[in-house]
């Protein structure tokens, strides 16, 4: 796919989720190389966004020495992404100055560099409102771009049906599928586990001896 330049959207960092799994309080805080998980979504992020915002259930003093703005939930009750991505569509429409907003989990430390590119191409080209990345066959809803005209759509499902997730959203809402070639390490590749954790330290360390 050819992308066409555009300017830099907004982005939101989902990092308000439970952490049950891993067995940490929060894993956008756990140490992966010698930094917390966050950090590496935020530097992959840092070249293709501005400004890079928080999506949080509630004021967090350790995400707060991150320096980046906090976005708490409208709906103070955890209904999962959905949440995340309305609240951060409200915050953009109160500021006036973005249309774009590029969506990422916390947990995903090799998300593509040419995400808001891509995603933004396939948006303007089929003239959608959303774009959504596909690995392998699979729509990765989290990874995605949205228009402030979609917040609508997103407010009803979040604030009058109480959903929560990002999928059955998407089944009645247009949207642009990106499709990504198959690579290690999985660009898409989510940390939920100890053992998604130590795979998630072997490919850095992979990484570092290749560079």
């Amino acid at each position: 796919m050819k992308t066409i330049a555009l300017s830099p959207p907004a982005a939101v960092v989902l990092a308000g989720g439970q952490s049950s799994r891993l067995g940490v309080p929060s894993k956008a805080l756990v140490d992966l190389a010698g930094k917390p998980m966050i950090q590496h979504v935020i530097g992959r992020l840092s070249p293709q966004a501005d400004p890079i915002m928080l999506s949080v259930q509630q004021s967090d003093e350790s995400l707060a020495a991150l320096g980046r703005e906090m976005v708490v939930d409208v709906v103070q009750r955890h209904r999962g992404p959905l949440t995340g991505l309305c609240s951060a569509l409200l915050r953009l429409e109160c500021r006036g100055v973005k249309d774009w907003l590029l969506l990422s989990p916390c947990d995903a430390p090799f998300l593509p560099s040419d995400l808001a590119a891509r995603l933004g191409t396939a948006a303007q080209e089929q003239s959608q409102r959303v774009a959504v990345a596909c690995y392998d066959g699979a729509k990765q809803p989290v990874f995605s771009l949205w228009h402030l005209d979609s917040l609508p759509s997103v407010k009803e499902a979040v604030l009058d049906r109480g959903q929560g997730g990002l999928m059955r959203l998407l089944d009645h809402l247009p949207h642009a599928v990106v499709d990504w070639p198959v690579q290690s390490p999985n660009p898409f590749f989510n940390v939920n586990t100890p053992a998604d954790m130590a795979e998630a330290e072997r490919q850095v360390d992979d990484n570092c001896r290749k560079d």
